[in-house]
Parts: C-alpha cells; structure tokens; sequence
C-alpha cells in the first residue's frame, strides 16, 4: 500500500469573475434536509446526499450538513423553523406530494407563518401533464375531475414561492427563504438540486480557493500525532488537520489518514511540516514489508 497525497474530495482554486463573484467572500452554508419515515425505517435507501455532495463539488461548493427527520408535520415545523433562521441554502427532500403522508408543504407554510395558495405555474404546468398523459389514454385532460383536482394539490406552496422547473414529469418543487423543495424521488430532485445550483447560485461558483491533502502514516498512534495536530492549526489560521484511523480491516496494515484542508498556500505549507512532524515522531511513510 503506498503512500497517497492527493489533493482531494474539492481541489479548486478560485475562478470567478467580476461578475460571478463580485465580493471575495466565503459562499453560504449548504445543508441538506431529507424528509420520509420510508429512509429512516430503511424501506428506502437516501440517495440525496451523495448526489448533493457531487453537485456542489463539481461547483467548487461543499455541504456543511445533513439532516433526516421524519413525516410527522410537527417534526418537520420544528426543522424548518431552525432553519428558516438561518442564511443557509438548504435542500429539502421528500413529502411534497398530494397523500396524507406528504406533509412538507404544510409544515412549511406553519413554520413561515404564511398561509397556502395554489401557484398560478405550477397550475398550468400540472394541466399541461395532465393533457399529455391523456394523449397517451392515461387520465383526463379535465382539470375539474377529482383526480386531477388532486393533482392540483401538489401546486399548493406556501404564499410568496416561487417554482422550482421539473424537466422529468413537469410537477414543480417550489423555492422559498433559501429553501428548495423538491420530491423525494431521486430521478427528478437531483436535476432539480442542479438546476437550482446553476440558476439561483451561479455566482457561488468557484468563488472559494480551497484544497485538501493527505497521506497515510504507519507506525504511528494517533495519540502521538494529536498534539501536532492541534499546533498545526494554531500556527495556520484556517487550515483545518484531520486524522483518519483504520485498524486494518480491509486485510492491509492499520494505518493513519493525516491529511489537512484550506487555503491552497497555507495548506500546502502545513502538509510539509505534517508530514515532517510524522518522521520526527518515528512514523513511516511506507507500509510495513
């Protein structure tokens, strides 16, 4: 097993212009909120947070953090309304659909204080499903049937939304405060998170210079290595070290994961000094023969 450094998981440096990235400052927090008793029960697997953690990569973006509540409209009045209080930009998945469980849209209105009213666009985009759904002989054109009355339901948003496109069946999320709310169902939300991305936050783009490195130390407790991990990070303002152990389980020698992360400079000069450290403290960069 070699050793790795490689500049990992979001190496990018920044690239924006004037007009993408008009004041040099650290992008807002990016949360995920994954809603349905289906992913905590494990009926369903999430799919959501790896997705979203590709998207705001290859975006020079990153997520802080991750959240996944239940059905229950309380719980998800109770999240919201933390979250609403924030300046974050938060992906909520699932629950805004039109049966009894599909509670988002309401906990959202509650915790906005506002009331709900069907959305003017995403009324016509629901008629304009429900036309060619009845040009292949499923359903009704006829928007006054109880079925597509329905239908309609999944336009209710809280009052002062705006829709979020969905290129898969033309069902809109809605955006509301910084909050996108889209379905569960991960072959419409994830075109719906990348559209949000490149539409409302373009100019968060690459706006962040920021690497991350590591190396694989052998040899080596990590109760050793901690205390020059904590100088590290003193004498590098904004350069965070982690350390990641593995006892070997995978059938290779147990080994250490040192690595550090920020600004490309710094970071870099911290790497050196880390990995000087490491010697000095009597670990290897090699794997045992």
């Amino acid at each position: 097993m070699p050793s790795v450094d490689h500049a990992a998981v979001s190496p990018v440096q920044s690239a924006c212009g004037p007009d993408a990235c008009p004041i040099p400052q650290t992008p807002p927090r990016v949360r995920l909120i994954a809603i349905g008793d289906e992913i905590l029960s494990g009926r369903r697997q999430d799919k959501h947070f790896s997705r979203l953690i590709e998207l705001l990569q290859e975006r020079g973006l990153r997520l802080h953090a991750a959240e996944f509540i239940s059905d229950d409209e309380d719980d998800i009045v109770e999240c919201l309304g933390r979250s609403f209080a924030t300046s974050d930009i938060v992906f909520c998945c699932g629950g805004i659909g039109a049966t009894p469980d599909d509670r988002t849209r309401q906990a959202a209105a509650r915790a906005l204080g506002v009331p709900l009213a069907l959305h003017p666009e995403a009324a016509r985009l629901i008629g304009e499903r429900c036309a060619e759904m009845a040009a292949k002989g499923q359903g009704s054109a006829d928007m006054s049937t109880p079925e597509n009355q329905q239908r309609l339901q999944m336009g209710v948003f809280p009052v002062g939304s705006e829709i979020i496109p969905n290129s898969y069946n033309k069902i809109p999320g809605f955006f509301i405060h910084d909050h996108s709310f889209m379905p569960g169902f991960p072959v419409m939300a994830h075109a719906m998170m990348a559209w949000t991305l490149d539409t409302r936050y373009a100019r968060w783009h690459h706006c962040e210079s920021r690497v991350e490195h590591s190396f694989l130390v052998f040899g080596l407790p990590e109760s050793r290595i901690t205390p020059a991990l904590e100088s590290l990070e003193r004498r590098w303002a904004g350069i965070r070290a982690f350390s990641l152990p593995n006892v070997g389980d995978a059938g290779g020698p147990p080994h250490i994961e040192l690595g550090v992360k920020g600004a490309p400079d710094a970071a870099a000069e911290a790497l050196v000094w880390l990995r000087s450290e490491v010697l000095s403290l009597g670990g290897r960069l090699d794997p045992p023969a």
